[in-house]
């Protein structure tokens, strides 16, 4: 087997959740659940996992699969991220009318997450008036009112659709990865779509990306009863080598570990330098987490487990849980396209099983 024993917590919870997902009893004859750890805005778990992306595109836009949930179970990790295009869910053309049959398909990750033991965590990583994919949208969430105004409609009607599922469970990332802003502009925006969700349920867990893209914490937000995601793409020459999408990466030199870079190295007191302003933030009563990792799959294997190992050490010493991006695909731990890595066939797949197991042992 892939994973020969997988520690399963002993006890068992009975779990009800309410809302548009209606109640699921887990009793005799159902399948047993893990106790997923207490989640609050001042201290998040130690969770482990990865970026799901059936919805991360409209283009795509496809239904979640549920045996990414049981294999994620079964491999021993407890998080899923859900990074999402808002446009999925809109009618064409009008960003303030829903297609019921698409939030009926997020309703079934959330219902998975609960089957299989897992917490999910709903990002809009385009966001009505956001996003840091192509194209940009045509209106800021930063200057436009209209555009607050429909993004908390929209986070208002999630709010409302989970209410009564319990923060082990669920999770809210408002906006992937805010640009370079100022502080009392990113505190505004969040401090809007805050209040639109504690319209609809005053106890949900909110988590909010840093600015500059999540690599500077959001001192702003201390007070907000909301907890925080950084990055773990640091330096970006060994995790977007060659990457299509970032510009001049395939000028870059192929990288090593430890890597020097403008006169400095980027080793694991360098990543231990650049994470411990999250931890004092996180002394400030903000939880952090590291909300997406990984390296693209035209850095050398080997100087990308190297690096990921130190990033894992870091992240375990200062107590902060992960989520890879991705599950399946070029950052993945699963059909990922490398071509210096022997794949295992697994369940139709290529597994990475040097990189799966570096995971497994933080």
């Amino acid at each position: 087997m892939l994973c020969a024993a997988v520690a399963w917590p002993e006890a068992i919870v009975a779990t009800v959740s309410v809302g548009v997902l209606g109640v699921a009893f887990h009793g005799i004859g159902a399948p047993e659940v893990r106790k997923l750890p207490e989640a609050t805005p001042k201290k998040l778990p130690k969770w482990r996992g990865f970026n799901l992306l059936e919805k991360f595109n409209v283009r795509t836009n496809k239904r979640f699969l549920e045996s990414d949930f049981e294999w994620i179970a079964e491999l021993g990790f407890n998080f899923v991220r859900l990074p999402m295009d808002y446009r999925c869910w809109i009618e064409p053309n009008d960003w303030t009318k829903f297609r019921e049959d698409v939030l009926k398909e997020i309703d079934e990750a959330v219902s998975f997450g609960e089957k299989y033991g897992i917490h999910v965590c709903i990002n809009f990583h385009r966001a009505p008036g956001y996003t840091v994919a192509r194209p940009p949208e045509a209106k800021s969430l930063w200057v436009d009112e209209e555009a607050r105004k429909v993004c908390a409609m929209h986070w208002r009607h999630f709010a409302e659709r989970y209410k009564g599922i319990p923060n082990s469970q669920l999770s809210f990332n408002l906006f992937n990865e805010p640009p370079r802003i100022a502080p009392e502009v990113h505190r505004k925006v969040v401090e809007q779509i805050v209040e639109a969700i504690r319209e609809r349920d005053e106890q949900r867990l909110i988590i909010c990306d840093g600015r500059d893209w999540g690599n500077t914490p959001p001192t702003e937000l201390v007070g907000l009863n909301v907890a925080a995601a950084t990055r773990g793409y640091q330096p970006m020459r060994i995790s977007h080598y060659r990457a299509e999408w970032i510009g001049g990466a395939d000028k870059w030199a192929e990288p090593t570990y430890p890597l020097k870079e403008d006169g400095s190295v980027w080793d694991i007191n360098r990543l231990r330098e650049f994470y411990r302003p999250w931890k004092e933030l996180e002394n400030k009563g903000v939880g952090v987490m590291v909300g997406e990792f990984g390296a693209y799959n035209k850095t050398p294997h080997k100087v990308v487990l190297a690096w990921m190992r130190d990033c894992l050490q870091v992240w375990k010493e200062l107590g902060f849980g992960w989520a890879l991006w991705n599950f399946r695909g070029s950052f993945g731990i699963l059909d990922s396209g490398r071509n210096d890595v022997a794949y295992e066939d697994w369940r139709g797949h290529k597994l990475d099983r040097e990189m799966l197991e570096l995971l497994q042992a933080f």
